[in-house]
């Protein structure tokens, strides 16, 4: 028996799948029941009345009932929202796959181990695909203020994983969101760094190190967006924000320019 459920009724929901050509989430009770040939009221009595018990004994047994988004596009969302809602600490790929509804086997195939798995959700919940595609701009104003734009939607996005993230950087600094980040980091500097360094050479901006002029264009907005949720009343609106930051950046660095 697995969580209760008779094998001999799991071996019928994957028979009657395999005769019907469906996946085994889609296949009827009722089909189940001629498969393991008692009544269907007989096999909800025996599966404790409802068809969730089954599919999970169906995965505790490895078997994917189907019917679903993948596994890794279930575990992806899942891993969010208990990134976004417990923070990073309590994320094992126990709790993913049980709110995946997947097996673990299954989701270390989709995905590999906890660091893999977080570089997924990192790269699907950071501004980074967003920067990639707005990059290089001839404007640097134009590329300052996408960036912040986009920024600003990764941090307000639900479920919020990149307030999570960074916040588990800052609280360990050697901690899983760390590791993630720093393999991440190169990819960013390298993104955003041609752009920047493609402003340099024409003279719209001045030639300072790029990854200092990485952490100036980004790091105030970063902890402004970080901390506005504390300091509530009295700040202005996030579009306004994001206009003083940019005018305060695009100051510092195009001052004693050549253009």
């Amino acid at each position: 028996m697995t969580t209760g459920i008779p094998e001999h009724l799991i071996t019928a929901a994957v028979d009657a799948a395999r005769r019907h050509n469906l996946d085994v989430a889609d296949v009827s009770l009722k089909l189940i029941a001629d498969e393991a040939g008692i009544s269907r009221s007989t096999l909800l009595r025996r599966i404790g009345g409802t068809r969730a018990a089954l599919d999970r004994a169906l995965l505790n047994a490895g078997v994917d009932p189907g019917g679903r988004p993948p596994v890794r596009e279930r575990a992806l969302e899942a891993a969010a929202h208990l990134i976004a809602g417990r923070g990073l600490a309590e994320l094992t790929l126990e709790t993913v796959a049980d709110s995946a509804q997947c097996s673990l086997p299954s989701l270390r195939e989709a995905l590999g181990g906890r660091d893999a798995l977080l570089t997924a959700v990192f790269e699907r919940h950071t501004p980074l695909l967003d920067v990639e595609e707005l990059l290089p701009g001839e404007d640097v104003e134009t590329t300052v203020r996408s960036i912040y734009r986009a920024l600003v939607r990764a941090f307000q996005h639900e479920p919020r994983v990149l307030p999570a993230l960074v916040a588990d950087v800052f609280s360990r600094p050697d901690g899983p969101a760390a590791r993630v980040l720093r393999r991440q980091l190169h990819r960013y500097l390298t993104t955003i760094g041609t752009a920047l360094s493609t402003h340099m050479k024409a003279g719209r901006i001045r030639r300072l190190p790029v990854p200092l002029v990485y952490q100036l264009m980004v790091a105030p907005l970063a902890v402004h967006l970080l901390t506005r949720p504390a300091l509530g009343d009295g700040l202005p609106p996030v579009e306004e924000a994001c206009e003083i930051f940019a005018e305060a950046f695009l100051n510092a660095v195009q001052k004693g320019t050549s253009s």
